[in-house]
């Protein structure tokens, strides 16, 4: 069998790619890789870049209120919501008899559910992982800041990287209206958006580059919050939902953003910005926003409140987002 020279390249390009791929990394261990120790929090960070919240940056964003008309940013948690995968989400209710003197009742509910995981949500830095291969030739789990798998988990919870480790979030925020942008309701499935795209965005919206500071959060509209309401429609278009690419992960990262958001997913379909942005700069990724009302109301900057609920161990949290103008 003959094969031409340029065949014979890139066979040889692809057994080198195998090979070098299986083989350790000089130098990577678990004090220090291509992403750890953090080169301004340190090797001991749990709350990545929450730590940009300071109280400078709060007052800054508490002197963007004028009117203190209140968005909700987040979707009703409820049965019937969208849920990816096998996750699930069920509330009960339990009621007591009347008792005592006063015929005292009252109402409880019983919550079964993967509960940093479903409706809008917070992914925290101890969500998303990636194997490596160490200088010692072992195949590690390794998380946000060096963390790996062994050192984190237990059978109740992570022992390290818990969203109870992230801070409080009252920052400014930004919203990128991409789907306004394009001048349709939804961005088609698979679209990528670009940094041109970011670019325009803020120019239509008298914003510019120069203008983002560190810790500021920035929310990417892509009129996914339409499909909200149809589960089963969601759910069969989600992987092939729109999202960001590696280039505008890589200028948010040089932004030092505190959070990015979005009314689907952020990252991509194949989950490459979600290992930028979290695993390697702890930066969190709030999804299934509902940021309807801001882009019908032209609202680009305000302040921005979010709070995880400190959750000990948890991998990520729910809450209420809000805007304030």
């Amino acid at each position: 069998m003959k094969f031409s020279k340029a065949i014979l390249r890139v066979l040889s390009g692809c057994i080198c790619v195998i090979i070098l791929s299986a083989l350790p990394v000089a130098g990577q261990n678990r004090d220090k890789g291509p992403w750890w120790p953090h080169p301004i929090w340190g090797p001991e960070d749990q709350a990545g870049a929450s730590n940009w919240i300071t109280p400078e940056k709060i007052l800054e964003a508490i002197s963007l209120v004028r009117t203190g008309t209140v968005y909700e940013l987040g979707h009703v948690y409820e049965r019937g919501m969208p849920l990816l995968g096998e996750r699930s989400f069920a509330m009960f209710l339990a009621s007591g008899s009347a008792s005592g003197n006063n015929e005292l009742l009252f109402n409880d509910e019983y919550l079964c559910a993967e509960i940093g995981q479903v409706g809008t949500q917070l992914d925290g830095l101890g969500h998303v992982g990636k194997q490596m291969r160490m200088e010692d030739g072992s195949e590690v789990d390794v998380f946000y800041n060096g963390v790996t798998l062994d050192e984190m988990q237990s059978r109740y919870g992570l022992r390290q990287l818990g969203i109870e480790k992230m801070k409080p979030y009252i920052t400014r925020g930004i919203l990128i209206d991409v789907a306004g942008y394009k001048g349709v309701e939804i961005l088609p499935n698979d679209y990528e958006v670009t940094l041109s795209d970011v670019r325009g965005v803020l120019a239509r919206q008298g914003l510019t580059e120069g203008g983002i500071k560190p810790g500021d959060a920035l929310f990417f509209h892509y009129g996914w919050w339409r499909l909200w309401a149809d589960s089963e429609r969601f759910n069969a278009n989600w992987p092939h939902r729109p999202g960001i690419g590696q280039e505008v992960a890589e200028w948010l990262i040089d932004r030092k953003v505190s959070m990015v958001g979005s009314d689907a997913a952020t990252d991509d379909p194949s989950a490459a910005v979600h290992h930028e942005l979290t695993l390697k700069n702890g930066i969190p990724n709030l999804e299934f926003m509902n940021l309807a009302r801001l882009a019908a109301d032209g609202v680009y900057e305000f302040m921005f409140v979010f709070t995880p609920l400190r959750l000990k161990g948890a991998t990520g949290s729910p809450g209420r987002p809000l805007a304030i103008r």
